[in-house]
């Protein structure tokens, strides 16, 4: 596997791939590698010839007094695990390369309405980091295709939505989400749960299974209104509290347009966001 640190470099690469004929895949990720990563690594594998991962702590998707220098960043590991899945090459570039000038000054990409609701209301600016980092990538590595995972859903909407308007030629693929034996979905901030924490967390899939059930059988029923729809919202909310989490949301939402589902809405997506303890916890289930 080759490890690539400059852009000249993994760029010289692309191109000795592209001369060959060979497709490219992608996958984005900011390091911490766990069992949800690696699966996004296999997935790639079978839509492309070659697979790079990119490695990179992005500071500008973090809101200003959160965990940016805390982050767990465990690259000789993730290297380990990479290597085992025989990925092709590991783009793990630093802050000055990929930031000719300040970091918050520099030119920024944004995808506006669908990064200010949800995440983007709990934590301003965090999207336009992800998709100017995205671009960035994009740009450089110019992918055929790019993979990413479903459990950051508003992040796989956010981004098709960008690749749509700026009109790449990377498709973007989704990929379902990986989970504990439990339920809970992967994730670097599990590490943040104490043990009791670690068993409570598995309340949040548990209370999303309990909406999409609950939807369904509204439905069977004819009974199912928009008021029916933000009371299963709020009584949801306040069952979390009721657990210790303290919910940022839980919204009943249009699958691609991230707004509020009504009757009417013929795909719809239950997302979540909740802290507990240190951790905050994000997950979605389809309806």
């Amino acid at each position: 596997m080759l490890q690539h640190q400059s852009i000249q470099r993994i760029r010289a690469q692309v191109r000795q791939w592209r001369v060959a004929g060979e497709t490219l895949a992608l996958v984005p990720t900011m390091g911490n590698l766990h069992r949800g990563h690696l699966h996004l690594v296999d997935v790639a594998k079978k839509n492309a010839d070659r697979v790079v991962v990119s490695v990179f702590v992005n500071p500008l998707q973090f809101v200003p007094g959160t965990d940016f220098e805390n982050y767990p960043r465990t690259l000789d590991h993730d290297i380990e695990k990479l290597v085992s899945h025989g990925i092709d090459a590991v783009f793990v570039p630093e802050v000055e390369s990929l930031f000719a000038n300040a970091v918050q000054s520099t030119t920024k990409v944004s995808v506006p309405e669908l990064s200010n609701v949800l995440c983007g209301r709990f934590r301003p600016g965090h999207f336009d980091g992800v998709t100017t980092i995205v671009t960035k990538l994009f740009n450089i590595i110019q992918p055929d295709v790019a993979v990413f995972g479903e459990k950051d859903y508003q992040q796989l909407v956010i981004i098709k939505r960008m690749v749509a308007d700026l009109s790449f030629a990377t498709k973007v693929l989704g990929v379902e989400t990986i989970r504990e034996s439990g339920g809970l979905a992967m994730s670097s901030r599990n590490q943040y749960l104490t043990q009791d924490q670690h068993e409570n967390a598995i309340n949040l899939y548990k209370v999303l299974l309990g909406i999409v059930r609950r939807i369904k059988a509204l439905r069977l029923s004819n009974a199912l209104s928009d008021n029916e729809l933000r009371c299963i919202e709020q009584q949801s909310l306040q069952y979390l509290s009721d657990l210790d989490f303290k919910p940022d949301y839980i919204q009943i939402c249009d699958a691609t347009r991230l707004t509020p589902a009504t009757t009417s809405t013929k795909n719809m997506r239950v997302l979540a966001a909740a802290w507990l303890g240190e951790a905050r916890l994000i997950d979605n289930l389809a309806v």
